[in-house]
């Protein structure tokens, strides 16, 4: 190929070069697609599979724009990664929420359908360097693989933080941690620049998301309390203000022309194998630990969830109460309450019955989206909750 081929073929390089605009911005969009889900689904009273078939329409009409484009365009590519990322968090939520489908096996299955998209692209293009994003085989390979990674960051970092009881702000900081690891690894010990790259991309999910819960969550929930709708608006505003900056100023504008292939692959091959073994250990010897230190929390004699629900029951009923007479200003902040105690609860009765709690969870999801409506259907709101309240009342017994 002439250099004046590769230069053309660089000018129409579909993605942004990797500097620290593009770091920031997609810690934002991950933050956004985790908040933004939420109020669309709670907020709104949307309902998660709603959302679900919104955002999957918005994100596939703006993915065909992106395909169409010539070359790279800021506000095209960036709406893309914010959609996908709230479709992303969504596939996750569906298959936990509506399907009851563990996050274990969710993180089991989208690191391998992730490690499969890497496996075909290097096998097929060689490369799975960013910086040579400009055909259209590249191109699906390359949004594959970010839809994986925010699937898959999901699972992982809902795992750990919900399921496992680490709370939002500590799961930040551990990712924020093994991010600034794998920057120095790179930095000074040489890593690999694309295994370096992809891991900080896959762990952006994690990060985004914790930030995002714990801007968002009520202070009793281990949040700041600004809502979803703050947080998604605050955020939104950001990725709007460096969109445009990117537009104008053309800071990311990929180089001139493809990356060339560097030797030492072998050298990358084993780097990679070294890190996923790494983050293998890390990961089940983590998952291992906390899941020990919730069984040693929970009454062995306790087979089952019974009797270990009243005050759900409680709460929900008092929530109908206020309902019947419509005060729903008192049910909403019921509702934040709800949340609160359900979330802290879930390592302690997950641990228990895991099936029994994946189905209450949805009548409580359920009650949350209808309650928190920005204008709450009384009828709706009433069945949602005597919905709830006979799943609760019938494993209590």
């Amino acid at each position: 190929m002439s250099e004046k081929q590769s230069e053309h073929r660089a000018l129409l390089s579909k993605v942004p070069e990797v500097t620290m605009f593009f770091w920031i911005i997609k810690v934002l969009c991950t933050t956004v697609g985790e908040t933004f889900a939420d109020f669309l689904n709670f907020n709104l009273g949307f309902g998660l599979t709603l959302t679900t078939v919104i955002m999957g329409v918005a994100f596939f009409v703006v993915l065909y724009l992106q395909f169409q484009a010539a070359s790279y365009k800021p506000g095209i590519y960036w709406t893309t990664v914010v959609l996908i990322s709230v479709f992303g968090t969504l596939v996750t939520d569906n298959l936990t929420d509506a399907l009851g489908v563990p996050l274990e096996l969710s993180t089991l299955v989208f690191s391998l359908l992730l490690a499969l998209t890497f496996m075909l692209w290097y096998r097929n293009e060689k490369t799975l360097s960013i910086h040579s994003i400009y055909t259209r085989k590249r191109e699906t390979y390359y949004w594959l693989t970010i839809l994986f990674t925010f699937a898959l960051g999901t699972a992982v970092g809902d795992l750990y933080s919900e399921q496992l009881g680490l709370g939002y702000l500590n799961t930040g900081i551990m990712v924020a941690v093994i991010i600034a690891c794998v920057f120095l690894a790179w930095k000074l010990l040489k890593l690999d620049s694309i295994l370096a790259f992809w891991v900080a991309y896959i762990l952006t999910r994690p990060l985004g998301a914790s930030l995002g819960d714990y801007l968002s969550q009520p202070k009793n929930n281990g949040g700041l309390g600004l809502g979803t709708t703050i947080t998604s608006l605050i955020f939104l505003v950001a990725i709007l203000a460096i969109v445009v900056f990117l537009a104008v100023t053309k800071v990311d504008l990929t180089a001139k022309r493809e990356e060339a292939e560097v030797p030492g692959r072998n050298r990358a091959s084993t780097q990679t194998i070294a890190v996923l073994c790494l983050f293998l250990v890390a990961g089940i010897g983590g998952y291992m630990w906390r899941s020990a230190s919730i069984a040693a929390k929970t009454d062995s004699s306790q087979a089952t969830l019974s009797g270990q629900l009243t005050s759900f029951i409680q709460l929900e009923q008092d929530m109908l109460n206020n309902v019947n007479t419509n005060h729903f200003n008192a049910a909403k902040k019921q509702a934040d309450t709800l949340e609160q105690e359900w979330d802290t609860a879930e390592p302690k009765l997950r641990k228990i019955d895991s099936a029994s709690w994946t189905k209450i969870d949805g009548t409580i999801d359920s009650v949350l989206a209808t309650v928190r409506s920005s204008n709450p259907d009384a009828g709706k709101c009433k069945s949602a909750l005597n919905d709830s309240l006979n799943t609760l009342k019938k494993v209590n017994q």
